[in-house]
């Protein structure tokens, strides 16, 4: 067919349909006393049966016109629904393709939800109309409409068309609907009318007993204020009708409702999938970096193997390292009695940047085993044995000392929201200091000589490892037994008590201080860490072990095994831009990297001197930066090449290697030296 503008004579519409004339190229599109439209650059086409003449902007005198300016010159009169005839196309088979298990109508009609869901609704209507597919049916756009509009009877009366006749789904979706309707019958005062929704619709579906005493404590509500709090509930102007619809919709089939956004859904599992297969993804989610058009890869080379600067201050073993929360500094804990804050800087030229010891802290009686930054980086926490001291972060200087603990300190922690923070000790006590230190509190005191701890960034958990010592009686004979008889003179037993030890894994509730979980585990723990959306606890287990636990079903996800632990404290990190490499030091020398969703052991990265690699920190504001500390004194800096310097790198390697022969673990005194993986020298900072 063909758009004609029409004439003088008055029968005719402003914009008609016509058959097709046979014509050179069916694509062009002609008027009656027009030449024929250039093709393709001045054309559009509907991808079937005819083409409109278009302008960018500016109208064309005489001819009707698609502008995506304002303007129109030529009167469209009942265009817009002439242009809407659109002959249904009949297509064999219901595959989408002769080789697909994929559906023809279900990805039809997710196309035109999609086309919906963004705007393009006439688009979405021509396919409708093309395909002869529907999105929904009218009585789920009238169900949509009930439900968002408040019209909870119209909404009920619809569950039974829309195939909801199983009874336990019925009920419960009724319920759902009154409960929704008690809630906003409280929000707007009218206390009565709840009440009468309470007795007579909720109470007789018999559901859950314990909730609907919580909905009926709801009637002592001050205020609308007061009702959202304590529900966890935005109102009915915020988004608790579209919460409520999607909660129907799991009891609707998906052929009948489908669920929202489900082609967005489908392409973000794509991504994900793809992001797990990704055994080096460590890119921000930018269209850049997950297109459409490509499979997301990420490559080895951008991944943090090269040593690019070694931190040279202290005179003994590095125990522990906590970066800041901006990521400009790092603070370091030493066996020789200080601790270090460097300063880390931005490159100055490609895998150069400029590294400097800020402040030394020397002011510790004992050695220094943990440390911990304000969440504004104004302050940092040090313990030595069971003192806690208070720096300021900025002069270095002193702020204060707290010694309540009667044995070592083991774990420190800021709390996220710096309210203030906790303090674990071999003492079995877990106490919470205010922001200053000055007032503090028995968080809890536990059954376990606590040797590590961590809070979840939202504070919705702490997780705790320690050692139980748990009494055991054991009987013993105070006179000779022989033959089952007593010799010399009345035999009887003495119980005496013996300690024997459980390793134990302990998950708080954090607001309420009450325990979820205990578990016990073989071999020694010796440090924790929760993973960024709180989901996660990463746990070092002798021997050579790195175990993940799901804090929300209390079960162990996945093992890391390969690096060496047996004899000291060794400190694991998550790291990457989702978390998604697990890092830990070793007491072979080594720092291992795996893939935490795979379990694959990704690299072993060689550098440090003789002794143990006791703790690795992820830099929280550089997905490619990551720093070790290890018992030849040093602190490592860890970053991805760059491109420019990796040909160089290649040339290179053989005259390193033999370079490096004479002095493992030694850093380079010239500034921008990059070395590999397997060698691991940079630039050495010392002062």
């Amino acid at each position: 067919m063909r758009l004609i503008v029409g004439g003088d004579d008055d029968s005719a519409s402003a914009l008609s349909v016509s058959p097709d004339p046979i014509h050179p190229n069916p694509l062009d599109v002609t008027t009656m006393d027009d030449p024929p439209v250039p093709n393709p650059t001045q054309s559009i086409r509907n991808g079937n049966t005819f083409a409109l003449p278009s302008s960018n902007g500016s109208a064309i005198e005489g001819r009707a016109s698609i502008s995506n300016g304002l303007k129109q010159t030529a009167p469209l009169g009942n265009a817009r629904n002439s242009a809407h005839i659109v002959s249904r196309v009949n297509l064999p088979g219901t595959r989408l393709f002769e080789d697909s298990y994929i559906d023809r109508e279900e990805f039809v009609r997710l196309v035109i939800q999609s086309l919906k869901d963004v705007g393009y609704t006439e688009s979405a209507s021509t396919l409708e109309s093309e395909s002869g597919y529907e999105m929904e049916s009218p009585e789920v756009t009238f169900f949509r409409r009930c439900i968002l509009d408040g019209l909870w009877s119209d909404a009920e009366d619809c569950l039974t068309s829309l195939g909801v006749n199983d009874e336990d789904n019925l009920r419960l979706a009724r319920f759902h609907i009154s409960q929704q309707k008690y809630l906003e019958l409280l929000e707007m005062q009218s206390v009565n009318a709840a009440l009468y929704v309470l007795r007579s619709e909720l109470a007789p579906l018999n559901m859950d007993v314990d909730e609907l005493h919580s909905l009926s404590s709801l009637i002592m509500c001050s205020n609308a204020d007061d009702l959202k709090h304590r529900a966890k509930w935005d109102g009915a102007k915020g988004t608790s009708r579209s919460t409520l619809l999607s909660t129907l919709q799991r009891l609707i089939s998906p052929s009948v409702m489908m669920p929202q956004r489900r082609f967005t859904a489908l392409i973000e599992q794509a991504f994900t999938q793809q992001r797990t297969n990704c055994l080096y993804h460590n890119a921000p989610y930018t269209p850049e970096t997950f297109s459409l058009y490509t499979d997301h890869h990420c490559s080895r080379e951008a991944f943090p193997l090269l040593t690019t600067n070694i931190l040279k201050n202290h005179v003994d073993e590095v125990w522990n390292i906590k970066w800041s929360h901006d990521g400009q500094y790092l603070a370091s804990a030493s066996k020789d009695r200080t601790a270090c804050i460097w300063r880390i800087g931005p490159e100055i030229e490609p895998n150069v940047r400029e590294c400097a010891l800020e402040k030394k802290l020397g002011e510790h009686k004992f050695t220094v085993g943990c440390l911990a930054w304000s969440p504004d980086d104004s302050i940092l926490l040090t313990s030595t044995d069971p003192i806690i001291t208070l720096w300021n972060a900025k002069t270095g200087m002193h702020i204060r000392e707290v010694n309540s603990h009667d044995e070592t300190v083991s774990a420190l922690e800021w709390l996220s929201d710096g309210s203030g923070f906790l303090s674990g000790g071999l003492d079995r006590k877990i106490i919470f200091w205010d922001a200053e230190g000055a007032h503090e509190d028995i968080w809890i005191k536990t059954g376990v000589r606590v040797t590590d701890l961590a809070v979840a960034p939202d504070l919705s958990r702490m997780v705790v490892i320690g050692l139980e010592y748990l009494p055991t009686a054991n009987p013993k004979p105070t006179a000779s037994h022989q033959d089952g008889q007593n010799i010399g003179g009345n035999g009887s037993l003495q119980t005496t008590v013996t300690n024997s030890k459980e390793n134990r894994l302990i998950i708080y509730d954090f607001a309420s201080r009450t325990q979820e979980a205990s578990i016990r585990l073989d071999g020694e723990l010796t440090s924790v860490k929760i993973s960024q959306d709180s989901r996660y606890a990463l746990v070092n287990h002798a021997p050579d072990e790195v175990q993940l636990w799901d804090l929300e079903s209390a079960r162990m996800a996945r093992k890391f095994s390969g690096q060496r632990q047996g004899q000291h404290v060794i400190r694991s990190c998550f790291g990457g831009v989702d978390g998604n490499f697990i890092v830990s030091g070793s007491e072979d020398g080594n720092v291992y990297v795996w893939h935490r969703d795979t379990g694959v052991l990704l690299e072993v990265l060689v550098g440090h001197g003789a002794g143990s690699v006791n703790a690795v920190a992820w830099n929280p504001r550089n997905e490619r930066m990551f720093a070790s500390c290890s018992d030849d004194s040093t602190v490592r800096i860890w970053e991805s090449p760059h491109a420019a310097l990796l040909e160089r790198e290649t040339r290179a390697s053989q005259s390193m290697q033999l370079m490096e022969q004479d002095g493992k673990g030694k850093g380079r005194e010239a500034c921008g030296w990059v070395g590999s993986s397997a060698s691991g020298s940079g630039s050495s900072i010392s002062a």
